[in-house]
């Protein structure tokens, strides 16, 4: 597999999503320098980016939205058929621009003091992290939530 240490600026498409282990992942609308050169119905570029950074993911979760301008510096992995998105591991990441008006779609995030909780339409289960973007769990529903953050205090001693 072919890997490169690089910068891609390009525009979130849509709300990043924490994985496990503390992780989150976004995919990044990316467009060519000489896109006058390219034909008006030519296809924009997608880059799957995954982080793991404590840091990089309390800033993809709390403060980035879709349609935020991005520079994701990491190690890019070509994608292994035709077709598919590359991805990119990030390990730093810098804001170019903000989107002008924030996007809510079927996804919510919201706050339990320091925790972080994201409420998706689709589905009864709520993923649980930290304001750090720490994974704590998945309550079941809503109503589990209150119950699944006391039980992550009084394992961690209470510290978020």
């Amino acid at each position: 597999m072919d890997t490169k240490h690089c910068a891609v600026d390009g525009w979130v498409d849509t709300i990043p999503v924490p994985g496990p282990r503390g992780t989150v992942t976004f995919d990044l609308v990316v467009r060519p320098a000489d896109i006058d050169a390219l034909d008006d119905d030519a296809p924009d570029t997608i880059v799957t980016c995954t982080s793991g950074d404590p840091r990089i993911t309390h800033e993809l979760l709390n403060g980035i939205q879709p349609g935020d301008l991005l520079r994701a510096t990491g190690t890019l992995v070509q994608p292994p058929a035709p077709g598919e998105p590359a991805r990119l591991t990030v390990d730093a990441l810098e804001v170019l621009d903000t989107a002008l008006v924030p996007v809510l779609r079927e996804m919510v995030l919201d706050r339990y003091g320091d925790y972080v909780v994201i409420f998706d339409a689709n589905r009864d289960q709520v993923p649980v992290f930290t304001a750090y973007g720490a994974w704590v769990g998945l309550a079941d529903n809503p109503d589990a939530i209150a119950t699944l953050i006391d039980i992550h205090e009084r394992v961690n001693g209470g510290d978020a």
